[in-house]
């Protein structure tokens, strides 16, 4: 389900731990790093079991309703439209996705009032109003109900965060990547997603299967490691390439995305050179200085155009060959 932007950002949030001081051990730094993918994807799990739990509260009220002394005309004959979800429906009779929930002893019996205050503030949401009045009944409009569930609501419940907070730091430090996996997952999710169904893996692309994800593996293992182990001959690299900078007054950040593009250029064959280039620039533009954009582009140019000339950068595969 990551894409190889999500990697990148997970390898460089490890190696800014890892220049900084939090971690010294190579070894013991890999085996955090897929510690936090492998919990990125628990905490996947755990969100879809939060929503159906909602599911199942709403259900049961609605099921109490109709029990008072005096129910209503909406108690008697109520808007079943949110408990009846197609998508809840195919994800709950999913034996992987139940698999795992028992795997991972996922259990909301103790946490009732977090779920009740969610279902109430979900139904006073406009995208839930909307949802709950429209007459179609489509499993595409399920899913776009869904979609506006996470990216409207779920990522901004503050008591399911502090929930999280009690279980694993990982889980906060993922809770907004694990956003977008859960939106990517409703997006692709379809009505022939049966109880047989694989769930999708943390580094499975799309229909690609185990060798796409066992290549995303090495990807994120190898740009880690060897921008660690090659740390000394990259700087020297950099350094030849920022004379007019002060190298120790660059940003670390900077250094990291440039070490990093680096040894993907060199050693992702199948990885075009313009995307490396894009990617380090984008994240240079989120995750560090407001010059940075302009600095690491710069940078890379030229050694590119180095790298270029002095046959180090080998691409293989259709249309990768200069």
């Amino acid at each position: 389900m990551l894409y190889r932007r999500h990697l990148r950002i997970k390898a460089l949030q490890a190696l800014y731990s890892w220049y900084t001081g939090g971690q010294d051990n190579l070894v013991e730094a890999e085996k955090d790093l897929l510690k936090g993918i492998n919990q990125l994807y628990e905490l996947f799990i755990y969100q879809l079991s939060f929503i159906l739990e909602v599911r199942k509260f709403a259900a049961n009220r609605i099921e109490q309703n109709k029990k008072k002394f005096y129910p209503t005309q909406e108690d008697l004959n109520p808007n079943m439209k949110f408990v009846e979800n197609a998508v809840f429906g195919v994800l709950e009779k999913n034996n992987g996705f139940n698999g795992l929930v028992r795997k991972l002893k996922i259990n909301w019996s103790e946490e009732e009032e977090m779920v009740r205050k969610f279902y109430v503030g979900l139904r006073e949401k406009d995208f839930f109003k909307k949802y709950m009045a429209s007459g179609n009944v489509s499993f595409e409009e399920d899913k776009k109900f869904m979609i506006s569930l996470v990216d409207q609501y779920l990522a901004d419940f503050e008591p399911l965060k502090f929930y999280y907070e009690e279980k694993s730091i990982y889980y906060v430090d993922g809770y907004d990547l694990v956003l977008l996996l859960l939106i990517k997952f409703f997006e692709t999710v379809s009505a022939k997603f049966h109880e047989d169904t694989p769930m999708p893996g943390i580094f499975k692309a799309n229909g690609k299967g185990d060798k796409a994800a066992n290549e995303d593996l090495e990807f994120l293992k190898t740009l880690f490691r060897e921008t660690v182990l090659r740390d000394e001959e990259n700087t020297e690299i950099i350094k030849a390439k920022t004379k007019n900078w002060e190298y120790e007054r660059i940003p670390l950040m900077d250094i990291i995305l440039l070490k990093m593009a680096i040894v993907e250029l060199q050693e992702m064959e199948t990885i075009p050179i313009k995307v490396t280039l894009n990617e380090y620039i984008e994240l240079a533009k989120y995750f560090s200085t407001a010059n940075s954009k302009v600095f690491v582009n710069g940078v890379l140019d030229k050694l590119i155009g180095e790298f270029k000339a002095d046959g180090k950068i080998k691409k293989s595969g259709r249309g990768l060959k200069e």
